[in-house]
């Protein structure tokens, strides 16, 4: 006899037992007279001798029955009512947790405020939830809901003015239900009641799952693993539908944010995503959508772990190749590569991956799978979870499993390339030039900053730098269409960070040039005295005769006032803001300098400008103009 249409059943023989698993219909909780009950029940059968002789790892799962004729299918109400016992409410039951008079909102209700609510008698109970006609011995019952860990409650909440009722909803796999009542009081008592009887349910788990135990039990018997894969397609690479999520999510929860349906419903979509990566022509974006989902919902990332290592394991079972030999059936592959960047799975989901990605390194060596399988087991030792979804530069990187560039800037070497993973920090990047431009010994310390023009900020020793570069990738989409000015974009730069140590800097050294820059919260403007000579211009400290530093006027791309008593020094990369009372007679004497002819102007080569500065005499402690060769005096205030 044909099993009835609409129904999941799992075939499953382990340790001498057939476990059919039946996911039931939609069991209504109406008020019009239907005894329907929304129920998951597992039913624990012994074989038949004449069965054939199944192994204890013979384990079968099939897809969901959608045809049959109608003569041959049960109503899921009829089959629910039998394991509802024909009588009334409980009179004196101990297992009554909480009972009474409710409303309930009829079918379509939320979405039609103006139906009108039914009253009934409620009983809710260890194991159930159910509705009567009335609170009599011979009441008729109306419908049951039976209670599992997935089961979710909501509220209480005010319901529209029109009825001025305080609201409690309980949602079950494929229906919710809602109950009023005019008092808040007694919403919030059905409420907490509820949640009490769920929380106190042992947690279900899915046919998947116990599955996936005994491919973790049969691990050390590569025979026992193959024939449990071959027995189950759920396990599979498949071109079907996914009907039902692979991991126990909650019936009815709301994802947070518009756009996303319940945990379970989003579930599915995300398999439906997968298998349009196939034919996807632009296959990044809609990795990207993928991995933003299961940002938003922690909850899928799991599922979508699972989903991908389903996809990957070929049509007949793993270790084996994908279903054609087309590049677009890799995608999944280079997506399960995004995920371990991005994501950690947990305990139990984590082991069978891991395992997935042995058993495919170690049936396919020397081919790509391999390879992508090496490279993700790498990046799941290394992930510690990211901020913000890889951007669709890093996507194309990882799909080729590749290190992806990122460009830095730094005061008098100008852009510097770096190459870095999903994983590399901003204080490994700082450590990293600081190196390069032979800094290492240094007494100041310095940090990567984000800028852009006159705003900027330090980041974190531990920021990743992928998830700054997709800020900067979702910054510029938010700006698309609008003009951009000359400093519109962001960029990364290696500033000083902390309290500046100039003494014993060299004239050729290359930190030279981050003196003229300040960081916020890093120190306060300094007082300094400037000295202008024929050739070049020194600053130095108030009562020292050694400048601290020195630059040549042909590294000086522009002065101008910025105000009554603040002059604006471009020199290079950098900006030095001077503030004195005599900026006027300063910017006079430096733009005279400026037109002249000077070896010393830079050129193209990307060497630091302070390479070739001179060796200058210590200008004078002195302020006046009366000396022809330059003026040097002291400023109130210098900064970046």
């Amino acid at each position: 006899m044909p099993l009835p249409g609409g129904l999941w059943w799992l075939l499953c023989c382990r340790r001498g037992f057939t476990l059919l698993h039946r996911d039931y219909g939609d069991g209504e909780l109406s008020g019009d007279g239907d005894e329907d009950e929304d129920e998951e029940t597992f039913e624990l059968r012994t074989p038949s001798p004449a069965g054939g002789g199944r192994g204890p790892l013979d384990v079968t799962l099939t897809q969901p029955v959608r045809s049959g004729p109608v003569s041959d299918r049960l109503q899921s109400w009829e089959e629910t009512r039998s394991l509802i016992p024909e009588k009334g409410p409980p009179e004196e039951d101990p297992d009554v947790v909480v009972k009474g008079w409710l409303y309930r909102e009829p079918r379509g209700g939320g979405a039609r405020p103006w139906l009108p609510t039914r009253r009934a008698w409620f009983v809710l109970t260890r194991d159930s939830l159910d509705q009567f006609s009335s609170s009599g011995k011979g009441a008729r019952r109306l419908g049951s809901l039976v209670l599992t860990s997935l089961c979710s409650v909501t509220g209480p909440e005010r319901r529209p003015k029109e009825t001025g009722l305080w609201s409690v909803t309980v949602s079950g796999r494929k229906h919710s239900v809602r109950l009023c009542s005019p008092r808040q009081a007694e919403a919030e008592r059905w409420g907490v009641a509820l949640r009490e009887v769920i929380a106190s349910k042992a947690p279900l788990e899915t046919p998947t799952q116990l599955l996936l135990r005994d491919i973790q039990e049969s691990c050390g018997d590569p025979e026992a693993v193959a024939l449990i894969y071959r027995r189950n397609p759920i396990l599979r690479h498949t071109s079907g539908t996914l009907y039902a999520p692979l991991l126990p999510l909650p019936y009815g929860v709301s994802a947070p944010g518009p756009g996303y349906a319940p945990l379970r419903e989003e579930a599915v979509r995300l398999f439906l995503a997968l298998q349009a990566l196939e034919g996807a022509r632009r296959p990044g974006p809609l990795m990207q959508g993928v991995l933003q989902t299961c940002r938003d919902l922690p909850a899928l990332r799991d599922e979508l772990f699972l989903q991908l290592a389903k996809q990957t394991s070929g049509p007949a079972g793993p270790p084996g190749p994908p279903a054609t030999h087309d590049p677009a059936a890799l995608r999944y592959w280079q997506l399960l590569t995004c995920m371990s960047c991005t994501f950690r799975p947990g305990g139990a989901v984590r082991g069978h991956l891991l395992g997935h990605l042995e058993r495919t390194e170690q049936a396919l060596p020397d081919t790509e799978l391999a390879e992508y399988a090496r490279f993700i087991r790498r990046a799941l030792g290394r992930t510690r979870g990211r901020e913000l979804v890889p951007s669709l530069a890093e996507i194309s990187a990882l799909s080729r499993r590749q290190e992806l560039l990122c460009t830095v800037h730094c005061p008098g070497a100008g852009a510097c390339p770096v190459a870095i993973d999903s994983h590399t920090t901003a204080g490994e990047v700082a450590r990293e030039l600081v190196g390069r431009l032979g800094l290492a010994r240094s007494r100041n310390a310095f940090a990567l900053y984000e800028q852009r023009g006159a705003q900027e900020r330090a980041l974190a020793g531990g920021t990743l730098v992928a998830d700054v570069l997709t800020r900067f990738e979702n910054l510029a989409a938010e700006e698309a269409g609008l003009d951009d000015s000359p400093d519109s974009g962001w960029r990364l730069c290696l500033r000083l960070h902390g309290p500046l140590h100039p003494e014993g800097l060299s004239p050729d050294s290359h930190e030279l040039p981050f003196l003229f820059e300040q960081e916020p919260g890093g120190g306060t403007p300094q007082k300094l005295c400037l000295g202008l000579g024929a050739k070049a211009m020194s600053l130095s400290r108030p009562g020292e005769t050694e400048p601290i530093h020195s630059v040549s006027y042909g590294h000086v791309a522009a002065c101008q006032l910025m105000g009554p008593h603040t002059l604006a020094l471009r020199v290079g990369e950098s900006q030095l803001l001077l503030q004195s009372p005599q900026v006027e007679e300063i910017m006079q004497l430096v733009n005279a300098y400026l037109p002249n002819p000077s070896s010393e102007r830079p050129s193209s080569s990307p060497s630091p400008p302070c390479q070739d500065l001179p060796d200058t005499s210590p200008p004078s402690q002195h302020p006046g103009l009366d000396e022809p060769q330059g003026q040097s005096g002291c400023l109130g205030q210098l900064q970046d």
